[in-house]
């Protein structure tokens, strides 16, 4: 398809995954419009050559297919339907695809709700972290009619290195991602634990970490988070709310259907015990914050168990997207 056949493109959300993906898809050929409510965000992506506006409102009438990069469904639900949300500007026959982490239940309800203003649905959740983000190297996870992945192909391609189809019902993109948040979550956690364990008693955490990613023991995680606690750089990529939320989808999900996930709880758990002491804003990996009487690699010591920080203060904006 040439760039002057590309459908015009939004993206609502310009947090730490929807700015990667939009000015991914910038790069790419598309004339793309930007949504956030943050004036820095808004700046930032006019200046990679996007269209920025501060409401959903602005680019209704501007775009075929709009992403919405958002935290949950109640956020997705807002930016569409909304005060200043994208209907009922948005062209009949347009296509949305919501990459929040949602409860399949809720993407089904939102697909429905879309089609009586005869406007399609993609569920089409994202992994990759905010470095795929940006690099246009993201896994998607997606699930819809085959016609709607037809329309989105490019565009997916675009934001993509893999895009799984799986399915033509709404629901198995975000079951998916929830599986994956599930494992992400509990890998974090368990490598946090397996740190602090290390520290406590006594090995020097740089070894440890050399060891271990070089040893059975290892994981995508591991390998990734591990060298946030060594630089004792907490600046979040993605934040421990974001598993406090997301597990809360997998445990609510689950405990709906009678289905036990005890390792997901006690990674929640842990996970909700960081955002309590305070550290809610800062990367996932602080959840190794709660362990009483270790010394973290750039902090004083966490004598008393109450975290190595406070939280931090970044204001990523009701648009800021995290994830595994």
């Amino acid at each position: 398809m040439s760039t002057t056949q590309r459908p015009r493109v939004g993206v609502i959300g310009l947090g730490s995954m929807g700015m990667g993906m939009a000015t991914s898809l910038v790069r790419a050929g598309f004339e793309t419009w930007g949504c956030d409510l943050r004036e820095e965000a808004r700046a930032s992506f006019a200046g990679a050559g996007g269209h920025a506006v501060a409401t959903a409102a602005e680019m209704a009438a501007e775009v075929e297919i709009v992403l919405t990069v958002v935290v949950n469904a109640e956020q997705t639900r807002a930016v569409l339907f909304g005060d200043n949300g994208l209907l009922p500007g948005l062209k009949p026959g347009s296509v949305v695809i919501s990459c929040a982490t949602c409860a399949p239940d809720a993407v089904q309800a939102l697909g429905a709700d879309l089609a009586a203003h005869d406007v399609h649905l993609l569920d089409a959740p994202i992994s990759g972290g905010s470095v795929k983000a940006a690099a246009g190297q993201l896994t998607i996870m997606a699930s819809g009619p085959a016609a709607l992945f037809e329309r989105a192909g490019d565009v997916l391609d675009a934001l993509a290195a893999k895009v799984f189809r799986l399915g033509d019902g709404l629901g198995q993109g975000s079951q998916v991602k929830l599986v994956n948040q599930l494992l992400a979550g509990v890998h974090i956690a368990a490598a946090a634990e397996a740190m602090a364990y290390g520290i406590r008693g006594g090995c020097d955490p740089q070894t440890l970490y050399e060891v271990i990613t070089q040893s059975a023991g290892n994981s995508w995680m591991f390998e990734n988070r591990v060298p946030h606690i060594l630089a004792g750089d907490y600046t979040p990529h993605s934040a421990v709310d974001i598993f406090v939320k997301d597990l809360g989808i997998v445990h609510d999900t689950a405990h709906r259907d009678k289905f036990p996930l005890p390792l997901t709880a006690q990674a929640l758990n842990q996970f909700t015990l960081a955002s309590a002491q305070g550290l809610g804003r800062e990367d996932d990996s602080a959840v190794i914050k709660v362990y009483p009487g270790i010394t973290l690699p750039g902090t004083a010591a966490n004598d008393a168990g109450f975290g190595n920080g406070a939280g931090s203060d970044l204001d990523g904006g009701p648009n800021d997207h995290g994830g595994a």
